[in-house]
């Protein structure tokens, strides 16, 4: 798939900066193909769904052709839904952070309208509104479309599911004609074509066509995450599935610079790989992946193009992709070469809708799995030396082994199941502790079938209970919802989990940190 950098598009600067600032480098195929039409002046009609980006394939030419000097409405966005009127406005705002002078105004019911009558004295050159909104302000007089030269229709046929057809042809006819009008819908029934043959002059249609395409080597799972457990995730399953050679994704170029920083912390050989590195760092990161010393890649969808090595085990969507047809470039880079793949997604809140789009677009299914705990990681890492060890036995001559061992046991106080013991904690790369600790459960103040914990940090340091119930649950993989009751105070904090989770979460939380302060847990009232 050929993916277009944003600076081979001929922004300007200020917007450049912006783009870069907000982390991308690569234009969506929409962006590709929508923003050199709009920024010719051309009307144009875009077949894009949400999701897509296509914000900034029509906010960036408006940007671009706007007069800062100028403090009169020059461009007009018409959005089917208020939600969506701010989210435009938004992320237009993001990309003009760079530009002097440059004023963005939403207007949608709801909101206070003499609030948006003053907004609108004071001036300002692009505004984002819903149909209904922006008809009070022509009835009203508080808009002038004199000095309007684009107009955008976004989302256009929810719009008129919306029964908004009149008033966007009454918004239309008040423009002035000399002006561009863009058009962008995801679908193109009769009446999208009737207000664009009548409104439009010569309008060039701009739709991305995507390529079906089933990934039937491809195992293929998500993870539900917070943000901020992410790494820790990513680190558990890459312990559970040891490959080999992996690639994670991520979106934008800071998130694989800090992903690495982590990963390499962890101990992982991890090496990123995005737009800013000179091709000399690139065939060196490459290189080194190629030959296993390098075991993770970290890239942006830029950066992965060069990336043609066919025993790649495992694909991680560190990010959900910004457009489905990306998803399938990424995972396409594991199962080549009639092996298997594995692709696994992280999905944060509303991305799970993103998720069903691209299952729809690849006619595959994803399926959730839960987030391992520290003890499937343990159990896992047990069975892999196991399964080694099995093999040795069967394969190898031991004889020598045997006698070196026997002469130990016989000068030491030792069993060779304590010796096997010890060997198997080093190749796990564990301490063990002498003795398991045990914990008294016994009344601890807690409803029935649960355990009271207590934790000793509280509001004094900053902390709130979806810190202490996102910790508890990424730590021990207990799901969150069967946490209980917290009660937090200045300087601890009482929390109730489950009886029989009980040990696996107070052993699970003896390192952890709560928003980067160490914690004490114990059962509460244990003498």
């Amino acid at each position: 798939m050929e993916v277009t950098r944003f600076d081979e598009l001929g922004l300007s600067e200020p917007i450049l900066r912006a783009i870069t600032e907000m982390g991308f480098e690569e234009a969506t195929p929409i962006q590709a193909k929508a923003i050199p039409v709009v920024m010719s002046g051309k009307d144009a009609i875009g077949q894009a769904q949400t999701g897509t980006g296509k914000t900034a394939a029509f906010g960036i030419p408006i940007l671009e052709k706007v007069d800062v000097k100028s403090k009169n409405i020059q461009a007009i966005i018409l959005c089917p839904t208020r939600e969506l009127a701010i989210q435009v406005a938004e992320e237009i705002r993001n990309l003009s952070k760079f530009m002097h002078g440059i004023k963005i105004l939403p207007i949608y019911g709801g909101q206070d309208i003499v609030k948006q009558i003053r907004s609108l004295k004071a001036g300002a050159q692009i505004v984002i509104g819903t149909p209904g909104r922006v008809m009070d302000h022509m009835r009203r007089k508080t808009v002038k479309f004199d000095h309007i030269h684009t107009i955008i229709l976004d989302e256009a046929d929810e719009m008129l599911n919306m029964g908004f057809r009149e008033d966007i042809e009454t918004i239309l006819k008040q423009i002035p004609e000399e002006r561009q009008t863009v058009l962008f819908s995801a679908t193109m029934p009769k009446a999208i074509m009737d207000i664009a043959k009548t409104y439009q002059n010569d309008a060039q249609t701009v739709k991305v066509v995507k390529k079906e395409l089933t990934v039937p080597n491809i195992e293929q799972y998500y993870y539900e995450v917070k943000p901020k457990n992410k790494e820790e995730v990513l680190s558990r399953l890459l312990d559970i599935y040891d490959p080999k050679l992996s690639v994670v994704f991520c979106n934008t170029k800071r998130m694989v610079d800090e992903l690495v920083s982590a990963l390499q912390g962890r101990g992982y050989f991890a090496e990123g790989l995005h737009g800013d590195l000179k091709q000399s760092q690139r065939d060196r990161v490459m290189s080194s992946f190629r030959n296993g010393k390098t075991e993770i890649l970290v890239a942006t969808d830029v950066a992965a193009r060069g990336i043609d090595v066919d025993d790649v085990d495992i694909v991680f969507n560190y990010d959900l992709p910004q457009d489905d047809e990306y998803y399938v470039h990424r995972i396409g880079r594991t199962g080549r070469a009639g092996r298997k793949g594995r692709a696994f997604s992280f999905v944060v809140g509303k991305d799970v809708y993103k998720l069903k789009d691209i299952q729809r677009y690849c006619k595959t299914k994803i399926l959730a799995q839960p987030i391992p705990s520290l003890n499937d990681v343990k159990n896992t890492k047990v069975d892999k030396v196991l399964e080694k060890i099995s093999g040795i036995i069967e394969e190898e001559d031991l004889t020598l082994m045997i006698d070196i061992i026997e002469k130990h046991l016989n000068q030491e106080d030792y069993t060779s199941m304590d010796v096997a013991a010890a060997f198997l904690s080093l190749a796990l790369g564990e301490k063990q502790e002498e003795q398991p600790r045990e914990f008294d459960f016994g009344n601890t103040g807690a409803e029935e079938g649960m355990v009271r914990l207590f934790i000793n940090i509280g509001k004094k340091q900053n902390i709130r209970p979806g810190d202490i119930l996102g910790a508890i649950a990424g730590e021990s993989g207990m799901p969150g919802k069967l946490v209980g009751s917290i009660d937090m105070y200045d300087k601890y904090t009482f929390v109730e989990v489950p009886r029989e989770y009980a040990s696996e979460v107070l052993k699970a939380m003896e390192n952890a940190k709560i928003k980067g302060k160490n914690i004490s847990i114990e059962p509460a009232n244990q003498k």
